[in-house]
């Protein structure tokens, strides 16, 4: 299909990190499960960890998603927009979570990686598929910024994530 030729390697490399990503998040929750659980744990992990895992898997699915072959560009722009709108939905979700949870004290940083971006990015997905019809050129590029926006925003908060359970709470614990 032509509006998808010449972004088959963009997939590749960004689905395989996507992928590797998930793997590696669950690596981490794994190590860090042992260690001593504080009240409101599963609100934290709820508005940290989780988003993080869901933001990966949604670039490993948009990725799988535009390198399948497809007749034509309809049924792609559909699973594209409604995977869109549901990341609208979600980020909406994450950010209240985020505000609901009161053991870790959100800065402008965490804001903007944890609820600005993913929110912006499901955005960017949801109408980039919308214009894929008209301009599928320019779309294409709108959605693969989106799954770069995600890429990038969970590898901040994975490492965030990482240096926050394997230098501050195991400082505390020791």
């Amino acid at each position: 299909m032509p509006a998808l030729a010449g972004w088959e390697n963009f997939y590749v490399i960004v689905g395989s990190s996507a992928g590797a990503l998930i793997g590696l998040q669950f690596v981490v929750m794994t190590l860090v499960a042992n260690m001593p659980r504080t009240s409101g744990q599963a609100r934290i992990g709820d508005a940290f960890a989780t988003p993080t895992i869901v933001h990966f898997a949604t670039v490993l699915l948009l990725s799988a998603a535009l390198s399948a072959p497809w007749d034509g560009i309809g049924g792609a722009s559909l699973l594209l927009g409604l995977l869109g709108l549901s990341g609208i939905v979600y980020a909406v979700i994450v950010i209240r979570r985020l505000r609901a949870q009161a053991v870790h004290q959100l800065g402008f940083e965490s804001w903007l990686y944890r609820g600005l971006l993913p929110f912006s990015a499901y955005i960017m997905l949801a109408a980039s598929a919308y214009g894929v019809r008209a301009n599928a050129h320019n779309a294409m590029f709108g959605i693969g910024g989106a799954a770069l926006l995600l890429l990038f925003g969970g590898i901040h908060n994975a490492w965030e994530a990482i240096t926050y359970h394997a230098l501050l709470k195991k400082r505390e614990v020791e």
